[in-house]
This record gives structure tokens, C-alpha cells and sequence, in this order.
């Protein structure tokens, strides 16, 4: 009828603690985690990535270099700037047909394995349309998706760009969707967790009380099977550059305090003066909000660098 409470030091990054009645032999096991080095971190995370692709491939006779291209010479000059990692979630198709990941090609192979301490690929999905593409996908569906992108970025990027984290479009995933993810190797997905407010769940197969630990602490692992969700602490591309430091604060105010580890998202198209919702201060988006994590004391990292031990 009481309430108990202890000190208890962590040193591994996997504990168990057992509360036990020693009088009647009841006992109650939890599993927590402790990622020593998760705290103070950040990245910068873009989904819907295949434009800039197809604009290398188009340009593949004239371009010397990836940073020809001006969205990838853009993010570079802020990782010059900043030291920032930068996540690249990519579709294998473009939204009209017309470009796959098949026609990019490998003669850039070396420059991407030189910069891949600070940028990386991963499977998003096959293609823009339709929304939540895996929200009732099979398993075989999302294998086979995620096996063709990732051999795409194998073929022409090598192996040290990929790592064992991604954003799945529409951050919707049954748990057999999830499996497939994971038995390709990533261990961590990124999400909105979204709940008790207007704005749209992306949360996986999350349950409500499982987003509500989410945005309590922004990283948790389903034990059952064996992924880490990550919370995305701002996306730049519904938030004013004004806005970006003055939101980011706002955090110390709320229960959960500060993010532990800030992933920034934007995503690519809002680069492009076509795109309907062009943002011409994209970069600069991008730029506002590294600056507000460097002034903090965060430092760059990407999240299997720190989360998983």
C-alpha cells in the first residue's frame, strides 16, 4: 500500500531489476536500459530522398564530383560548418517512373565511402505514393522493398553508408512489416509518436500508451521485438525558421525536459522551387537548427554511434 524507493547504479547498458516480496516470494522483473552515450547528441535526418539522385544520374557525364550536385554541395557546407551527420532515407522510384535507384550510377562509389562519417542512406520506401504504403503490408512486401533499396545503395555507395537505422514513409509499419525491417539489419526506427493531440500517430504499431512513454523520454525498446523507436524532436519543414530556437527551448519547460538525442527532419522536396510547398530557406532551416544544437552542447553523432551501448 506503500511506496518504495531506491538508488540503483547503472553501468550496463542491458539490466534487469527484480522487486521480490521476501516474504511471500512475489517478484516483478523490468528491463531497463542505460545508453551512456546517447546524451548531447544529434543528427539531421531527410526523408523522401530521390531527386538529387536522379540528378546525378542525369548529369553523370558532367558532374566530377557528388557535391556537383547543389542539394548534397548544400548539405555538405553545413556539415563543414557544423560538424552535423546527416541521415538520407531514400525511395528506389521517382514520383513519376521515370528514375530508379537501378540508373544511379557506381562511378561515384569512392566518395561516398569518404564521406560516410557524416552521411548516410537508408531504405524509406519504394516510392512517394500511395500514403503509408506498409500500414497493412506483409512481411514479403516490406522485404522485398527494403532488400531492393538497400541492394541499390550496396551497388553504388558500398557498405559503409548504410547503418542500422531508418524512417519507414509515413512512419506506419505493421509488426510483420516491422520483422522484415529488422531482420535487414535495422535495429532502430524514427517516428513522430504523435498522441493525445491533432497531429497524425506516425508511430509504427505503437499501442497509445506505448506513444505516451515515447514522448515522455524519446527513446524506448520493444523488448518483444527487438527495435528502438526514437522520437524525432522537431520537423523543420512545418516549423518558421524564427521558430526553430524558441521551440527547442520550449522542451526545458515540458515534463520531458530537453531531448536526450535531437533528430531534426525535413524532407527533400521541400528544396525544389517546383514543389508547391517550396521553402526557399531550406538550408538555412537546416542551418538555425544545428547552430541552436552546437550552442547547447549537443555533438554530432548518428544514432547507432551512441544508442546501443
Amino acid at each position: 500500500g506503500g511506496i518504495f524507493v531506491a538508488d540503483i547504479l547503472f553501468n550496463n547498458y542491458h539490466n534487469i531489476l527484480e522487486i521480490k516480496d521476501s516474504n511471500t516470494g512475489e517478484a516483478i522483473r523490468i528491463t531497463v536500459y542505460y545508453a551512456k552515450k546517447i546524451a548531447g547528441k544529434y543528427r539531421v535526418s531527410i526523408d523522401d530522398n530521390i531527386r538529387f539522385l536522379q540528378d546525378i544520374a542525369t548529369h553523370a557525364d558532367s558532374y566530377r564530383s557528388l557535391f556537383d550536385n547543389p542539394y548534397l554541395k548544400g548539405l555538405q557546407q553545413i556539415h563543414q560548418q557544423y560538424r552535423t551527420k546527416i541521415h538520407l532515407n531514400l525511395f528506389y522510384q521517382s514520383v513519376d517512373g521515370g528514375f530508379t535507384l537501378s540508373e544511379f550510377p557506381d562511378s561515384y562509389k569512392n566518395e561516398w565511402a569518404t564521406n560516410a562519417d557524416w552521411l548516410r542512406l537508408s531504405f524509406h520506401a519504394y516510392s512517394e505514393f500511395p500514403d503509408e504504403p506498409y500500414k497493412h503490408a506483409t512481411y514479403e512486401q516490406v522485404k522485398k522493398d527494403c532488400d531492393l533499396i538497400v541492394g541499390e545503395i550496396r551497388r553504388f555507395a558500398g557498405e559503409s553508408v548504410l547503418g542500422p537505422v531508418t524512417t519507414i514513409h509515413w512512419g506506419e509499419l505493421n509488426v510483420d512489416g516491422a520483422r522484415a525491417v529488422r531482420a535487414a539489419g535495422y535495429k532502430a526506427l524514427l517516428g513522430y509518436f504523435n498522441v493525445d493531440d491533432d497531429g497524425a500517430p506516425v508511430s509504427y504499431y505503437c499501442t497509445v500508451e506505448q506513444r505516451r512513454r515515447m514522448k515522455k523520454r524519446f527513446i524506448w525498446k520493444d523488448e518483444a521485438e527487438d527495435i528502438v523507436f526514437v522520437r524525432s524532436s522537431m520537423v523543420l519543414d512545418k516549423t518558421n525558421q524564427q521558430d526553430i530556437a524558441a521551440k527547442m527551448d520550449a522542451y526545458a519547460h515540458a515534463p520531458s525536459g530537453l531531448p536526450p538525442y535531437v533528430d531534426y527532419l525535413i524532407h527533400e522536396q521541400y528544396y525544389y522551387p517546383d514543389y508547391h510547398d517550396y521553402q526557399p530557406d531550406y538550408f538555412e532551416k537546416i542551418r538555425t537548427a544545428a547552430q541552436w544544437a552546437a550552442g547547447h552542447g549537443y555533438e554530432p553523432a548518428f544514432i547507432d554511434e551512441c544508442a546501443f551501448e
